[in-house]
């Protein structure tokens, strides 16, 4: 009845399935307060769809806290179907629906499991996917509807999440939500307000009791505002002058809490068997019949008395036990005693078998309890950590925190508050880890919880502010940790300020005191030790002291079987000049974070790896890595800094994107010249021939250093350039040095190759020695794999030979430089090489338009896989989006390209 007055909103939703059905799914938000007939206006959508498969879900308070419970409800009927998805996935959806092996799945595989469970159950029939009440659906749940709403638009899949929102005077219930959890805030949304005064008067018409005179419904009509759910249950149960039947219970702050209160009184007015049925219904969220029963039977209870309640509009009975309403459940479940609430909750945890459904049994016992229960508290912990196995980090804190709450040793108390506020502060709520984390401290730890629990605060204070202060305040904790312990924590906090902190001094500070604080150790060290330790020598020691040490920490990570810290090792082997480690380190690293699932340091590892890709020469490959990393933050929902971005644009000689990075960069850091920056820039304005520009970033990079800052080596060249092109070469004596010295003590082609082309550029005069000089470096470049600094080399030569006179010699190193960086695509610096060709007179060639410029970034991402072999469904992994809409990009791509299959795209120069 109520959808009636909403046929604006009705043709939405079939609008959706509509396109759905052909292959063109989506997602949509009915969004709307208490009683706006959310539920009724989606049922009357779906109730029609013949030859759909409907899956359907509902949040409910009780189980906002219970990892996927949700996603149980949705899913449980076709979870079968997952023996077509890949291992990966599978054993993820088995984890999370404990059918299998306890594994630690992440997130987003778990996401795309679903995603892929949808797709094969889609090959057949379309899919609508509808989960009511939303803003109480679990957080891991959450995750997963968002992530599969974005990704169904080439699908046969709809759907449609019910959310309540807050009504303007405020609705308590949806305060309660916990506001920590992902929202869907960039997904289509439908709003139903309040209805207009004409449908308002249609629908209370054709509710109300005919014995109701007009000035009655007036009234009724002023006090629901619109609301649906409200002019029924006023309109049917109102007295004959306008008040409401039976006694009411004073007046409500908005009308979500009228009707509950008017739903609490009904419960109230049916028989004392039925009442606390229906009491035990609202405390069983899933509305099993079968565990109802059983509870039922436990407090000699007769299950067929719900029928009362049935009679009363209250419930519907079938396969599953259903509340008319949202508020009908919540003013069931708020009109019992507490010990009614307590008695139904420890029968339905006795009902609850502790084998298949051990979470539900442990939440249910700990609402069963008045005061402290060491036995209830131990089986909560141990959801907790079933919850940390599934991923589900905002479960586990909950879990840990209620069972914190149930310890009755102080002590012991105080170690779970600590284990809770540590999942608080991972799940991302940083502001409830800390309140744990004071409550934690007024109990009696022992020493080592006592030095846990100042390394929290200090991780709390360094992970929302990044703060100088906080980076010292975490070193500091620190100390009082296990040595293993104590220096990896060293080596995030040192790590991080390196590539943000610009105070002076500042990072030179930290990294004294934490050598004080943790030396070098004599023993056979982990990588990451070794790391620190070299991470530590290049800002405090001497170039000659620091190579060594680098280049131990380098060779310990090319053989590491772990990817944390990698991307660290990776820069440091290009500040050494070691592209073969360079090479294997950033391949290895991301190939090690695909292989174990380790998403949170994958898309770090993707950058450096494109930073690597760039620095060689190979543009489309780091595209690729970057658009790759943006894919996986955007299913995560993370924002990532843009350094790796901000090169590969730098060395492309594209001015307005560096310009549009570094503004997004400064706003998201706060500060201005940060590492990467200032590398990028100086390539930038070096390859466009502003040599001022370039020298002033260069000696911005010198003060930084000087003030005790971390500065990436590989600035030094282009530092060396912009001097002597600017006609400042004195400047260059610092850097040269370095230089020297890294070529002395490093012995690697690409370290000498820098050195004998800085001393090519500050050569006084002697013609000779400045040939040989470039001949040596453009030699050395050669055997590396290092195109573009080797075609930058050969553009270097090629200007010194012209301005020589030689304009023969010339010709030759600069139409070499113009074809490799124009290969390459180093646009400004082949702009530069054609313009010296020019002037040598002699025009440049000109290469036919490349196909693949046609593609979009991301077809050209998935044909480049696909061109190496990878299935729609491995693509589809790597890149979490469907297996569908991978071909719908691939038969895109083949259009543009004018081919038709993957044996021709094979053969093109990709």
């Amino acid at each position: 009845m109520v959808f009636v007055a909403r046929k604006s909103e009705l043709r939405v939703l079939d609008d959706l399935v509509r396109a759905a059905a052909d292959g063109r799914g989506g997602a949509l938000v009915v969004a709307g307060e208490a009683g706006m007939g959310k539920s009724a206006l989606v049922d009357a959508a779906v109730g029609g769809l013949d030859g759909w498969l409907v899956l359907r879900a509902a949040g409910t308070e009780f189980e906002r806290d219970l990892p996927y419970a949700a996603l149980h409800q949705l899913c449980t009927s076709v979870i079968g179907h997952r023996d077509g998805l890949p291992a990966v996935q599978r054993l993820a959806l088995e984890s999370v629906f404990g059918l299998g092996g306890e594994t630690t799945p992440d997130p987003l595989t778990i996401g795309l499991a679903v995603l892929g469970l949808l797709h094969e159950l889609a090959r057949d029939r379309p899919v609508c996917c509808v989960v009511d009440d939303v803003q109480w659906v679990d957080a891991g749940t959450r995750q997963v509807l968002g992530f599969v709403a974005r990704r169904v638009a080439a699908e046969r899949i709809a759907v449609v999440l019910a959310e309540r929102s807050p009504s303007a005077d405020g609705d308590r219930s949806v305060e309660r939500s916990p506001s920590a959890e992902p929202g869907f805030t960039d997904l289509p949304r439908l709003p139903l307000p309040g209805l207009g005064d004409a449908e308002a008067r249609t629908l209370l018409r054709s509710a109300a009791r005919a014995d109701l005179d007009g000035e009655v419904l007036e009234r009724i009509l002023a006090e629901a505002g619109g609301n649906p759910l409200a002019l029924l249950e006023l309109g049917h149960r109102t007295g004959p002058l306008g008040l409401p039947a039976g006694n009411d219970d004073g007046p409500r702050a908005n009308v979500a809490d009228a009707l509950e209160a008017r739903f609490a009184r009904q419960v109230r007015e049916l028989p004392s068997a039925a009442r606390s049925l229906v009491v035990l219904a609202a405390a069983e969220p899933v509305g099993d019949l079968g565990l109802v029963g059983r509870a039922a039977r436990l407090l000699t209870l007769d299950p067929a008395e719900l029928t009362a309640a049935e009679d009363e509009g209250l419930i519907s009975l079938g396969p599953r036990l259903r509340f008319r309403h949202p508020l009908v459940r919540s003013g069931a479940y708020r009109s019992a005693t507490p010990g009614t609430r307590r008695r139904v909750h420890a029968a339905l945890a006795e009902a609850t078998d502790a084998e298949t459904d051990p979470d539900r049994r442990a939440w249910h016992r700990a609402h069963s309890v008045v005061d402290t229960d060491e036995a209830v508290a131990a089986e909560l912990v141990g959801s907790a950590g079933r919850a940390q196995r599934r991923s589900g980090l905002a479960a586990a804190a909950a879990f840990l925190e209620r069972a914190a709450q149930l310890t009755p040793d102080p002590a012991r108390q105080g170690e779970r508050m600590l284990a809770a506020a540590r999942a608080r502060l991972d799940s991302g709520a940083p502001a409830r880890a800390r309140e744990l984390l004071a409550q934690a401290e007024r109990r009696p730890l022992a020493p080592a919880d006592r030095a846990d629990a100042r390394l929290q605060r200090a991780l709390i204070e360094f992970h929302v502010a990044r703060s100088p202060e906080a980076t010292v305040a975490l070193v500091d904790a620190a100390a009082g940790l296990p040595p293993d312990r104590a220096r990896e924590t060293y080596l995030e906090a040192f790590s991080s300020s390196m590539f943000v902190d610009r105070l002076p001094g500042r990072l030179r500070q930290l990294g004294m005191r934490i050598r004080e604080q943790a030396p070098r150790r004599q023993d056979e060290s982990r990588p990451v030790d070794l790391l620190l330790d070299a991470l530590l020598d290049q800002v405090l020691a001497p170039v000659e002291e620091a190579v060594p040490t680098m280049q131990r920490a380098v060779a310990a990570f090319r053989t590491a079987t772990s990817p944390w810290w990698m991307e660290l090792a990776c820069l440091m082997a290009l500040d050494l000049g070691d592209d073969g480690s360079a090479e294997v380190l950033s391949a290895r690293q991301v190939a090690l974070a695909r292989e174990q699932g380790a998403f949170a340091v994958l898309p770090q590892a993707l950058r450096v790896h494109a930073i690597a890709r760039t620095v060689f020469g190979r543009y489309e490959e780091a595209t690729a890595s970057l658009a790759e990393a943006r894919a996986i933050d955007e299913a995560a929902g993370t924002v990532s800094l843009s350094f790796a971005e901000l090169i590969l644009a730098g060395w492309r000689g594209d001015a307005d994107r560096v310009g549009e990075l570094r503004a997004t960069m400064r706003r998201r850091i706060g500060r201005d010249e940060a590492v990467g920056e200032l590398y990028a820039t100086a390539v930038l304005r070096n390859g466009l021939a502003d040599y001022s520009a370039a020298l002033d970033t260069g000696l911005a990079s010198r003060a930084q250093e000087e003030e005790g800052s971390y500065v990436v080596w590989g600035l030094d060249p282009e530092f060396v350039e912009a001097a002597v092109r600017a006609g400042r070469p004195q400047e260059c004596a610092a850097v040269t040095a370095r230089l020297e010295a890294l070529a002395r003590t490093g012995r690697t082609a690409w370290a000498e190759a820098r050195y004998r082309l800085a001393q090519a550029l500050l050569d006084p005069g002697d013609a000779e020695s400045t040939d040989a000089r470039y001949r040596e470096a453009v030699g050395l470049f050669a055997r590396t794999g290092v195109r573009a600094l080797y075609g930058r080399t050969r553009l270097l030569y090629g200007e010194w030979l012209r301005r020589a006179g030689r304009r023969a010699d010339a010709r030759v190193e600069l139409r070499a430089a113009h074809e490799t960086l124009t290969a390459i695509g180093a646009t400004a610096f082949a702009e530069r090489a054609a313009r010296e060709l020019v002037a040598t007179g002699q025009r440049p060639r000109r290469d036919g338009a490349n196909p693949l410029d046609l593609l979009t970034a991301q077809e050209r991402l998935i044909v480049g896989k696909v061109a190496g072999g990878a299935t729609s469904k491995e693509v589809a992994a790597a890149l979490f989006l469907s297996p569908r809409t991978i071909d719908t990009h691939l038969r895109n791509s083949y259009r543009k390209l004018g081919i038709s299959s993957r044996r021709q795209l094979r053969e093109l120069p990709l």
